[in-house]
């Protein structure tokens, strides 16, 4: 990785350039080595597509799994009831379609072609045991918390499910589509994670601890059948072991599973290529509003404007992101993108400082604040740039390194003044602003871990949660984002592009903004 320089307004970085080289020249060294080894470029089966990932899923079962890897292979192993479009629509998938007659009730009217890759018919029973075994606790699962509002569920014939809430609850539809949700077969014990049978385009066929992931293109689907016959997730958690498979052909894909520096050295390898486009993660820096300082929203206005945003997107990122002002990606129906900008002006960041009663002292400081991060790379790095930008504002920024377990504990708990942070996948959803910023998402019921109050946002909250009504809620929606770019309880710093370094016999990709597996679905294989 480079390190940063400083400068008086920015940033120059030295060792890019020769790092890339020297990353390439290794490449090449192995390369050679190989060559006068009597080695061949390793090529996989031709009916077999390798997808590189970093780590093996937790657990392929989906009432249970909910990290990335785990989520986006069950997406194609199993369905949910709705599917999200480009825009985060929610369209039929195994509901052809559904009612909302009043706040607290859903129909859902099922299709009735659909089968289980072990040939079992998929009913409204089936959705209804995936339910009941989460919310009664048949197996333990986090994901409970998502369907605490649902009071029960009544399956009264094989196509029709009525689901009865407690109290309205906009996220409900979300909680049942793509990703986060998959029917399993009505008798699924709690041992279905070793051998998962679903509706889905592939099949499970094995797992193996951090070695990987097989699977077969399903014989039943009810969907159009993928023309790759089997995938094969390979679990290599180093980065640079991941190029080196891409660059002898012994794998075929990795989706934002490089670091950019390593992304731009392999545009130069002529059997493999590079398709890229806007994602939806979000990277994030989140403020404890508790905090004597932070607590003063000018204090957090002024941080904001004196981060050099599209410096940083360009030097650390090789201009693989977009910039961020809403928690929401700009794609999203809900997006509002006539909020307050925050563009970079240390000029201003010093005068709202200044008007916040926080002048320059003798040292040139006017307070310390601290950061908390991970002991990831990137975050550190990060950590180290915002540093610099801030100390020329008058700004000292302690940081402080954690390992990832202690530093997610005290984020839970607020133990912290500053920390960065991402959302993947969950800023996909506009019940984010509930979950991040209402007051009843205090830790440990949501994840409004900066304390932000504001009793006009909760107040619109409620509102978007108790109407079906989209022009409603978007209307209050956009209010709800135009008082957080003012108010700044966390300041949106970009969205990480989707990236996929794939070998060329890999043909026919559309990408994800979300950079899940989709992709797969349509994929060819060409000799």
């Amino acid at each position: 990785m480079f390190l940063p320089r400083p400068g008086r307004r920015g940033l120059r970085f030295w060792g890019r350039s020769a790092m890339s080289k020297k990353l390439v020249k290794v490449l090449s060294l192995v390369a050679i080595c190989w060559f006068f080894a009597g080695c061949k470029q390793q090529h996989n089966s031709s009916s077999t597509a390798t997808m590189l990932i970093e780590s093996s899923p937790t657990n392929l079962d989906p009432r249970i799994g909910v990290d990335a890897q785990s989520e986006r292979i069950d997406s194609l192993i199993f369905d949910s009831l709705v599917r999200r479009d480009e825009h985060f629509n929610l369209q039929p998938w195994l509901a052809v379609r559904w009612e909302n007659p009043d706040p607290l009730t859903y129909i859902f009217h099922l299709r009735n072609d659909v089968q289980f890759q072990d040939g079992r018919p998929l009913t409204s029973a089936d959705v209804k045991y995936t339910l009941d075994t989460i919310i009664q606790g048949k197996v333990i699962s986090v994901k409970a918390n998502a369907y605490q509002t649902i009071d029960r569920i009544d399956a009264p014939d094989a196509q029709t499910l009525i689901v009865h809430l407690k109290k309205p609850d906009p996220a409900l539809l979300w909680n049942v589509s793509d990703g986060g949700f998959g029917v399993v077969p009505a008798g699924s014990g709690r041992d279905f994670w070793k051998h998962p049978v679903g509706s889905g385009p592939f099949a499970f066929v094995s797992q193996e601890q951090d070695k990987d992931v097989v699977l077969r293109r399903a014989d039943r689907s009810w969907q159009p059948q993928p023309s790759i016959e089997n995938l094969r997730f390979a679990v290599v958690p180093d980065a640079t072991t991941r190029a080196l498979e891409l660059q002898k052909g012994s794998a075929d894909a990795a989706i934002n599973a490089l670091p950019a520096d390593t992304v731009y050295a392999l545009r130069k390898e002529r059997n493999l290529q590079i398709d890229s486009g806007p994602g939806t993660t979000l990277v994030y820096l989140t403020f404890n509003t508790r905090d004597p300082v932070l607590r003063d929203a000018r204090v957090r206005n002024a941080i904001a404007l004196a981060i050099n945003r599209p410096l940083i997107i360009h030097s650390l990122f090789r201009d693989q992101a977009r910039l961020a002002e809403s928690v929401l990606p700009p794609e999203h129906w809900a997006w509002n993108g006539s909020v307050a900008k925050h563009d970079f002006n240390p000029a201003a960041a010093s005068a709202l400082l200044d008007r916040a009663g926080y002048t320059r002292k003798a040292d040139g400081f006017r307070f310390h604040i601290g950061m908390k991060t991970s002991t990831d790379e990137g975050s550190r790095l990060l950590a180290m740039v915002v540093q610099q930008q801030l100390a020329d504002v008058g700004i000292a920024l302690d940081v402080r390194s954690y390992e990832f377990a202690t530093f997610y504990a005290d984020i839970s708990r607020g133990v912290f003044q500053v920390a960065p942070s991402r959302w993947i996948g969950g800023n996909e959803a506009p019940d984010i602003f509930r979950y991040s910023f209402s007051t009843a998402s205090f830790p440990p019921h949501g994840a409004n871990r900066g304390f932000y109050a504001n009793a006009r946002v909760d107040q619109l909250l409620t509102e978007a949660a108790s109407t079906a009504d989209r022009a409603t809620q978007k209307t209050a929606y956009d209010e709800v984002q135009t008082i957080l770019a003012d108010e700044m309880p966390a300041i949106n710093l970009w969205y990480l592009d989707t990236v996929l370094v794939h070998s060329r016999r890999l043909q026919d990709l559309h990408l994800s903004p979300s950079g899940n597996y989709d992709f797969l679905r349509d994929a060819t294989l060409k000799e």
